[in-house]
């Protein structure tokens, strides 16, 4: 007798982003130019002229970061991305985006280039 198919909400290991988060997140990043985005996973990696710079994922934006720009992100409070929540440090050099700097397109913008300057190194 054949299985049946059942459909399967995200667990909490999941990384699916919602379509109108990357749109939103896209649409912020205009500024930019040309940000490509590239399934990954589960979420998404977000790229300008081939430099990995970002991660959607559980619709949050991170960043990545090193000692240049990871303060801003600690004094925001922000935490790093931890995909695996069982494994813990990994990926802890991308953090989260504050929401007041992703609604702005001009601070998101900024915030990007910094992150982009650090994954070119």
């Amino acid at each position: 007798m054949p299985r049946s198919k059942k459909s399967r909400a995200p667990g909490p290991r999941s990384l699916r982003v919602s379509a109108g988060f990357k749109s939103f997140v896209l649409d912020q990043l205009e500024e930019l130019g040309d940000v490509t985005a590239k399934s990954m996973f589960g979420g998404v990696g977000l790229y300008r002229d081939g430099v990995f710079f970002g991660i959607l994922a559980r619709d949050a934006l991170f960043f990545k970061t090193d000692d240049r720009n990871r303060p801003d992100y600690v004094r925001a409070g922000m935490k790093s991305f931890k995909p695996y929540l069982d494994k813990p440090g990994r990926s802890a050099t991308y953090y989260a985006v504050p929401l007041d700097v992703m609604e702005s397109p001009t601070d998101l913008a900024a915030w990007a280039r910094k992150a982009i300057a650090v994954a070119k190194k």
